[in-house]
């Protein structure tokens, strides 16, 4: 009780919610924050809010992450604390802030939904056989898989990008550069099908060379594919969020659970910077966690 008398810890709350206006569940967790803090301190026998240094606050952050706190969580003890000391400040109480030039923990970007082979397989035969753009739908599919590309590059894919023989195409990335993709067996069957027995019967004279046509004859829109890969994962009974960029994330993911090279991952994703294909070894390595729990019998 003394201790939160001489921390005011009443006062701040009073100024938490008549002063600042904050609603009552952020009030508890500001407060629940500082009663961990002001713990902490008391180890060290501090007793006076003048007496906390920069430096415990930095030790006290320390100690969060090494209680295998997480960064937003982190962040959000940052926040009530610099607010606590603001609040000190502002009732002259303190000279100095010991939260200030306090650097908050990076969050890192949150990992992508992946399917499993599995689910990818479950995926792409999921479609119906008797659809009149079967054909169509399922190259699409197969080719995301197969390629890793972005929507945007396939819809800008054309006749002149493929080399069926080679098992290859040419893809147009972001900074229109290009680079070399193989197909592999599947996308490369898928694709001769359409070709040969849908692509044509679409194609109008006003196709511009593209290789995935609507029922017009024109150019697929982003917007087609989107609703293609997502009424499928529908279909296919995947609770998971389902995007073209989904099968982008899975494609990579695979290769990399597959022992590829990271360089050449990178090569075939098209990212300029392999920091931006190192998220994947993230990934690989939450698979490998995986299977060590499901595993190892000491896991």
């Amino acid at each position: 009780m003394e201790s939160t008398q001489l921390f005011r810890v009443e006062q701040y709350l009073d100024h938490l919610n008549f002063e600042r206006g904050l609603s009552p569940r952020t009030i508890y967790e500001y407060h629940q924050e500082l009663l961990r803090f002001l713990g902490f301190i008391s180890q060290k026998n501090k007793n006076l809010p003048q007496s906390i240094t920069r430096s415990d606050v930095r030790d006290y952050m320390s100690h969060l992450s090494e209680s295998g706190l997480a960064p937003t969580s982190i962040r959000r003890a940052q926040s009530s604390l610099r607010t606590y000391f603001k609040f000190f400040l502002n009732e002259g109480l303190l000279d100095k802030d010991p939260t200030e030039g306090l650097e908050s923990p990076r969050i890192g970007r949150p990992l992508p939904t992946v399917l499993s082979i599995q689910e990818v397989n479950r995926f792409l035969n999921a479609l119906e056989i008797d659809s009149p753009f079967h054909w169509r739908d399922k190259t699409i599919l197969e080719v995301l898989y197969a390629t890793g590309i972005r929507v945007s590059e396939l819809i800008n894919l054309k006749l002149t990008d493929l080399d069926i023989g080679g098992g290859i195409c040419t893809v147009t990335g972001k900074g229109s550069k290009e680079r070399i993709v193989p197909l592999g067996d599947p996308a490369i069957e898928a694709l001769v099908f359409y070709l040969k027995n849908l692509r044509a019967s679409l194609d109008r004279g006003k196709s511009g060379g593209y290789v995935f046509l609507n029922r017009n004859g024109r150019r697929l829109s982003r917007t087609a594919i989107w609703s293609i890969v997502h009424q499928t994962s529908q279909v296919a009974g995947i609770n998971k969020k389902v995007s073209p960029h989904t099968l982008r994330h899975t494609f990579a993911t695979h290769l990399l659970e597959g022992g590829a090279d990271l360089v050449a991952v990178q090569e075939l994703l098209g990212h300029s910077d392999i920091s931006t294909t190192q998220i994947y070894t993230h990934l690989d390595r939450e698979y490998l966690r995986d299977v060590h729990k499901k595993y190892h019998p000491r896991s």
